[in-house]
């Protein structure tokens, strides 16, 4: 069967159209172990005869399905799922990395997973560096001869940078190193990085592909050759889902592509509302021509995402009664989900960092982050406007 369309793929796509005891959604197999039948049987999986899940770490039928259904989604051969998105990331660093190696990272990314890179890497031997900004040209003259990875986030969090995928892939492919794509905000909806020649696609799923802030869950996407060393190192690492997580993960891809179009038009009328209103000194969303990556963008997303950045014209303490002053927006450092959430960046992601780290990246006092849930826009709109008018009077 042909499955083209996003909504048709995000639903049926990896699928079995024939589920255990014809079931129509995949069961949660809730076990930690599965029993041979006989050593007959055990000796016959040991020399390779027969292919079957033995064990819990080593994957599950629940998993499976999930896995199977992000690939097709992606675009890639296999998948595979972790407990939390920073499981993914670290799992796939340590697979690739080695004492020597130099692993080049885009600035804007997670910051823990920056705090990853620059402080335990190094103690493995692993010499790390960041790209100051993205700009044309930037990656070929940070990267070295014993670079052996590439990490990127597109988009970047929190000002929705968007690299240019072609040339990181082009400086990957000249040093031998392998590519890494954090593509959480983006989700393949908005962004299939494989099919730029991206090497491995990284989410923490816990975001817009679960899309209801109710599980905990990370993944890697790629070629077969590549997601099987990730995955033999998560055998011995551990950071494996549960099946009900992978259950829910299922269950919220289903409606992934619904989801994320509304958040797209939502954050898209968004973004336009605050970029005119006169206390708000700047909106970094990508769908506006105003933002610095605006045509970059336009060559690689479908869609602009659910989330919006935006400064005010304020002062921090100010900021924080805007936000106080919201009634629909839940206080939380996540996005991705139904409910749309708002933080002060500088006093919840980057909290640990020093001000003069934050104002390195671009991070001010006034910053706010607002992920658009699946609210109907006007009344987000709406909200924003009275907390704006209410705060900053």
């Amino acid at each position: 069967m042909s499955l083209n369309g996003p909504s048709t793929l995000a639903v049926h796509g990896g699928e079995e159209r024939r589920k255990p005891e014809h079931s129509l959604t995949t069961p949660i197999f809730q076990t930690a172990t599965y029993p041979f039948r006989s050593m007959g049987e055990r000796l016959a999986y040991n020399a390779g005869e027969i292919a079957r899940i033995t064990y819990g770490r080593y994957g599950n039928p629940t998993q499976r399905a999930a896995e199977a259904k992000l690939a097709a989604l992606e675009g890639g051969e296999a998948a595979l799922l972790f407990a939390s998105g920073m499981a993914a990331v670290t799992t796939c660093l340590l697979t690739f990395l080695s004492r020597g190696d130099h692993a080049l990272f885009v600035d804007q990314c997670y910051w823990q997973t920056r705090t990853f890179a620059s402080r335990f890497l190094p103690r493995l031997g692993v010499e790390t560096g960041f790209i100051p900004r993205w700009s044309p040209g930037e990656v070929e003259r940070h990267v070295k001869g014993n670079t052996r990875v590439i990490f990127a986030e597109v988009p970047t969090n929190p000002h929705l940078h968007v690299p240019d995928l072609e040339e990181l892939v082009a400086a990957g492919r000249a040093c031998g190193a392998v590519v890494i794509v954090d593509s959480t905000m983006a989700t393949p909806i908005n962004l299939r990085p494989l099919k730029f020649g991206v090497d491995l696609v990284v989410h923490s799923a816990t975001k817009y592909l679960g899309g209801h802030n109710d599980l905990l869950a990370g993944a890697v996407v790629g070629d077969e050759e590549r997601v099987g060393a990730v995955k033999e190192t998560q055998a011995y690492l551990g950071g494996i889902p549960d099946p009900h997580g992978a259950y829910l993960l299922l269950r919220g891809m289903k409606t992934l592509a619904l989801r994320v179009g509304r958040q797209n038009e939502t954050a898209m009328a968004v973004a336009r509302f605050l970029e005119a209103h006169p206390k708000v000194r700047r909106v970094w969303y990508p769908g506006l021509a105003c933002h610095p990556h605006h045509e970059v963008a336009k060559r690689y997303l479908t869609g602009f995402g659910g989330v919006v950045s935006f400064e005010l014209a304020a002062t921090a303490e100010e900021t924080g009664r805007f936000i106080d002053a919201l009634h629909i927006p839940y206080l939380a450092s996540s996005f991705g989900g139904v409910e749309s959430l708002v933080e002060q960046s500088a006093f919840t992601s980057f909290c640990a960092f020093a001000p003069e780290e934050r104002r390195a990246l671009g991070i001010s006092d006034s910053l706010v982050r607002l992920s658009v849930g699946v609210e109907d826009p006007d009344d987000l709109i709406a909200d924003l406007e009275r907390a704006l008018d209410e705060a900053l009077s």
